[in-house]
C-alpha cells in the first residue's frame, strides 16, 4: 500500500483552515530532497505556516509539498517530501497529527507486515475460580 501520509497531511490541513485556524507544518530538516531556508532549522527541524495568506501555489500531493513564500521578504520555492513532515497542526490551539519518523509500515511485496522483533507475550490463563460465583442486587 503507499503511504497514507500525504492523505493524512491533506486533511488536516483542510480542517485546520476550515475552522480559520493557521496550519503549520513540522518538517524534519535533514530528510532527503528537503528545499527550505536552512538559517531558520532549529535542532534540524523547521515550523512553515502554509496559510493561504502565508503562501502562494501550494501544493500537497502524494508525493510533494510545494509552496513559494516570503523568508525574511525572499521569496523561494519550498519543496518537502510528506514523508518529511514530522507533523501539521494549528498554530492557535496546538491541534492536529503528529507523524512518527517510522510510523510507515514496510511492505515487502508478502502483504504482510515485517516480522515484529518483540512480539506481545500471551496472557498467562486465569486461576479457575473456586466455588460458585456470587451476585448481589445493589439498590
Amino acid at each position: 500500500m503507499i503511504s497514507s501520509r500525504p492523505y493524512l497531511i491533506r486533511a488536516i490541513y483542510e480542517w485546520i483552515a476550515d475552522n480559520d485556524l493557521t496550519p503549520y507544518l513540522l518538517v524534519n530538516a535533514e530528510a532527503p530532497d528537503v528545499t527550505i531556508p536552512g538559517q531558520y532549522v532549529q535542532d534540524g527541524r523547521i515550523i512553515l505556516n502554509v496559510s493561504p495568506q502565508a503562501v502562494r501555489d501550494l501544493e500537497l500531493s502524494n508525493e510533494w509539498v510545494m509552496f513559494n513564500a516570503r523568508f525574511g521578504g525572499v521569496s523561494m520555492a519550498v519543496s518537502v517530501p510528506p514523508s518529511a513532515v514530522l507533523a501539521v497542526y494549528a498554530k492557535e490551539n496546538g491541534r492536529g497529527m503528529v507523524f512518527s519518523e517510522d510510523d510507515e509500515v514496510l511492505d515487502d511485496g508478502t502483504g504482510t507486515e515485517p516480522p515484529d522483533d518483540n512480539p506481545p507475550q500471551p496472557e498467562p490463563p486465569a486461576p479457575p475460580s473456586k466455588g460458585r460465583p456470587s451476585l448481589r442486587v445493589v439498590k
